[in-house]
């Protein structure tokens, strides 16, 4: 017997079985949409990280078609919170990471995490940082061999402050002038670049150790001062402080920063993300507001970015192999 139900399906099969078969591709909104990005930044404001990813933000709506965005701070177990609340974020473009691709190398080593390094939807580097050392402007000491000097009078006897804490690129260095020099300072980890300069100028601290970015204002405004700074060569933006390697200390460190998303991110969402970030990364005007923010680019995009990042997790695990710095102070 036909029935008004037999004869309405027969009617609106086709059209029915396509809805229901397909109610995902037919119901899905345009990305971004009018939905906020969040941008977790796995550290407390005011640091390089922080600053970068809020300049950033600035950019870019205008590359992708007005999306808004809002910027999280998550800081906690030296960036370790931040790194898994991305990682672990779904994958739909609505949460992307400002990050020190070194928290994922070092933390990962140290103790069990909840990210892999690989896995992530790396998009694109935008800093590299060069690490330093700093003390007050009334410091006695005024140089790495100075510094040594004073080292050498005994284990600890000077307090050094590393702004992200232990396994961070701020412990490498000292870590690594350490073994170059054959000394032993007093290390005090600290979880973010505003804790560890408060202490030094309020005279807790002897030396910290941090990024040449986030120290330029301060010494401009001879608070402070910079006894070395561990990139390859002098950065433009401090030219009259020698290197670590020109003070005979054969010592490397800095902090790469950039952006990643949760792992699995669609391809056309990437493809949009990457596409944006390189347009911003060549724009004259993005560019000299870097420069005026004291930030040190090195724009890296997609895989290549992703390359780097497995580079130093090769060079950072054979360090660690050597020297475990999670059973030190």
């Amino acid at each position: 017997m036909i029935t008004r139900r037999t004869l309405f399906g027969a009617c609106l099969g086709p059209a029915l079985a396509h809805l229901v078969l397909a109610p995902s591709v037919l119901a899905q909104p345009a990305w971004p949409g009018a939905r906020p990005i969040e941008v977790i930044v796995p550290y407390p404001p005011s640091g390089g990280i922080d600053v970068m990813a809020r300049l950033l933000t600035k950019y870019l709506p205008d590359r992708l078609g007005g999306a808004s965005f809002v910027v999280s701070n998550r800081a906690g177990a030296g960036g370790q919170i931040g790194n898994e609340a991305i990682f672990a974020a779904r994958p739909d473009g609505y949460t992307l990471g400002a990050v020190a691709t070194q928290g994922f190398i070092t933390r990962s080593l140290e103790r069990p995490v909840r990210f892999r390094t690989g896995e992530f939807t790396y998009i694109a580097n935008v800093v590299d940082d060069p690490a330093a050392f700093w003390v007050r402007s009334d410091s006695p000491l005024r140089n790495l061999a100075e510094l040594r000097a004073a080292l050498q009078k005994g284990p600890e006897t000077v307090s050094v402050g590393t702004a992200a804490g232990t396994g961070s690129d701020d412990h490498l260095l000292l870590l690594a002038f350490e073994a170059a020099t054959g000394s032993k300072a007093l290390h005090a980890p600290y979880n973010g670049t505003a804790p560890v300069i408060r202490d030094l100028l309020g005279g807790n601290l002897e030396v910290a150790s941090y990024n040449v970015s986030e120290g330029l204002t301060l010494m401009r405004e001879g608070r402070t001062r910079c006894l070395g700074q561990a990139g390859t060569a002098r950065w433009s933006g401090l030219p009259e402080v020698p290197t670590f390697r020109e003070q005979g200390v054969d010592a490397l460190g800095g902090s790469a920063r950039g952006f990643v998303a949760p792992p699995g991110l669609p391809a056309e969402i990437t493809g949009r993300l990457v596409q944006a970030f390189g347009a911003i990364l060549a724009d004259p005007v993005f560019l000299a507001e870097a420069a005026r923010l004291n930030m040190p680019l090195r724009p890296l995009l997609s895989e290549a970015y992703k390359a780097a990042v497995l580079e130093e997790e090769t060079a950072v695990r054979r360090l660690f192999e050597r020297t475990p710095w999670s059973t030190q102070n």
